[in-house]
């Protein structure tokens, strides 16, 4: 093996590890308040502690986990006031973002976001939570991408990647009434995207935000 291959690999392994874990987190392996098992992580993934770390770094400041002095990570607790400010903030930014979009979307942008609503419904209808939430992201992300605008991209995914937890939960019920809901959002975020309707497309996204906001508080609750 060449020396030259070295970053490579490393930077391969720092990324697998770095993608398991959020996706751990993310999916709540690991309750609000609770530690991060590190020797437990490192023998599931065959790693040592230094790869685990380097991946801590990154969530923390992700705001996915709390580093501890001398005591390893947390998965933070949040308030319910603090989900619903920052759930408000979110939808701040993703109004403006369906606003801005509707303007500068192509057609071809509105059929790949049309291909993710379709796969989407495809997973809510085998009730497959996770693959169903990675095209809602996808969908989410998709949108603010077409208004070419850098710094709401950047502000966007600095709070997405906080309420990953939260969303990805709020469409954890035993009904399925919050998760039939969403679909019917979404239904309607992209008939005003076809229709490029800002005003509209502003407004439900705003909505769809609080109404993930009052999901997840409820589910926090019981």
């Amino acid at each position: 093996m060449s020396a030259d291959t070295l970053p490579t690999e490393e930077s391969s392994l720092h990324s697998e590890v770095l993608n398991s874990l959020r996706t751990k987190i993310i999916e709540g392996q690991f309750n609000a308040g609770e530690r991060i098992p590190e020797r437990e992580l490192c023998e599931t993934l065959k790693i040592s502690r230094t790869p685990l770390r380097e991946a801590m770094k990154v969530l923390a400041a992700e705001g996915l986990i709390e580093l501890l002095p001398n005591r390893g990570a947390r998965v933070p607790v949040l308030t319910g006031q603090e989900l619903s400010d920052l759930f408000d903030i979110m939808g701040g930014i993703e109004s403006m973002a369906g606003r801005i979009a509707c303007e500068r979307i192509t057609d071809a942008e509105v059929l790949e976001i049309e291909t993710l609503h379709y796969e989407m419904y495809g997973h809510y209808m085998r009730r497959n939570l996770p693959e169903y939430f990675r095209c809602n992201q996808a969908i989410h992300s998709a949108i603010v991408d077409a208004t070419r605008n850098r710094a709401l991209a950047s502000l966007h995914q600095s709070y997405s990647t906080r309420l990953q937890r939260a969303r990805f939960a709020a469409n954890q019920s035993n009904s399925y009434d919050r998760w039939a809901q969403a679909m019917r959002e979404h239904e309607t975020i992209l008939d005003c995207l076809k229709r490029r309707d800002s005003a509209a497309l502003g407004d439900v996204l705003f909505c769809h935000l609080r109404n993930k906001s009052r999901a997840s508080d409820a589910i926090a609750q019981n």
